[in-house]
Formats: C-alpha cells, structure tokens, sequence
C-alpha cells in the first residue's frame, strides 16, 4: 500500500508538468528575461500540484510533505539534477537511516546541483537562470514543510530506520531515550 501511494504521490507532479507542458506548448508569457515559457508554465504546474499535496483540501490542509511530487515535477523538468539528488537522499540515509534527513538533503542538493553544473562545469541547462531561482525556492519550502522533523532530528527522536542505515556514523546514532 505505501509504494502504491509513494507512486500515485510521483505521479501526481509528472502528470501535472507533463498535461502544462501539452496544454502550453503554445503559449508566450511575455517576460524580459531569457526564461523558457514552458520550462516556467511547468515548473508552475509542478508547484500547484505540490501545494495541493501539501495544504490539501480533503484534509483540512494537512497534507503530506510535498518531497514525492516535487520528486515526479522534477523528473519531468530536470532529470540530470535530480538523479544527482537522489543520490545525496541515497547517500544520507544510509549514513543515517533518517529518511527526512535525506529528503531535506536532496530538496538542497537539486540546486546546487544546478548550480555547479552551469557555472563550474559549463553545462548548459535549459531556462538555468528561472529554475535556479525556483529550485532554490522550492529547497526552501521543502526544509519548511520538514520543520518539525528538524527539531526530532536535532534531539535525536525523528523516525529512524535502523536497517536503512548501512554505514554507522556515531554522531548519526539516535539517542537513547531510556537513559
């Protein structure tokens, strides 16, 4: 059942920047900037659908995180970047075995991704200067949406996945709440 939602969640931001991508493909916005219209009418669709996961109305604007659709806009926008990302959530879970760790580690991974990619490396990223900006926005609101996990993992009491974690790094360890 939770990989079904887990699916259904990556769904739901790869569906809505695919159909924006469709519906838009036609459409100028007009701007001064060097912005790609669709790469901007995407993105945009991506972050309504996130926010109807996060502040959905079927319930009373409690969703979930947000970290899944954002997951399914970004496959779709910005796949080289986010499987960068992915591999830093990987990568922080197994050194860990917190799975918001690693969600907020990839949420600011993506764009510095972005980042080091256009201006050390000299790659160039379709609408570079908008999604930048916008990745960097989007980390924000993810790290925000996970507040409340920082403090559990500050205090050693987030959610901690034991089998997860395949390295053990001792400052890494949750603390014991018996003592």
């Amino acid at each position: 059942m939770g990989m079904a939602v887990q699916l259904l969640d990556i769904s739901k931001g790869v569906l809505a920047v695919l159909f924006a991508g469709w519906l838009g493909k036609n459409v100028s916005i007009p701007n001064a900037t060097g912005f790609s219209d669709i790469i901007v009418i995407q993105f945009c669709a991506g972050l309504v659908a996130m926010f109807g996961h996060v502040f959905s109305i079927f319930a009373q604007f409690k969703g979930g995180k947000g970290i899944n659709t954002a997951l399914g806009m970004l496959i779709a926008i910005a796949p080289v970047d986010l499987s960068i990302a992915i591999l830093i959530f990987i990568l922080a879970v197994i050194f860990s075995g917190y799975i918001s760790l690693g969600s907020i580690s990839a949420a600011i991974a993506f764009p510095s991704s972005l980042f080091m990619r256009y201006n050390f490396w000299h790659i160039d990223i379709p609408a570079y200067h908008f999604l930048i900006y916008a990745s960097i926005v989007l980390a924000l609101f993810i790290v925000y949406t996970h507040r409340k996990n920082i403090v559990r993992l500050l205090k050693g009491r987030d959610n901690y996945f034991a089998k997860l974690q395949l390295v053990k790094v001792k400052f890494l360890q949750p603390k014991n709440l018996n003592k």
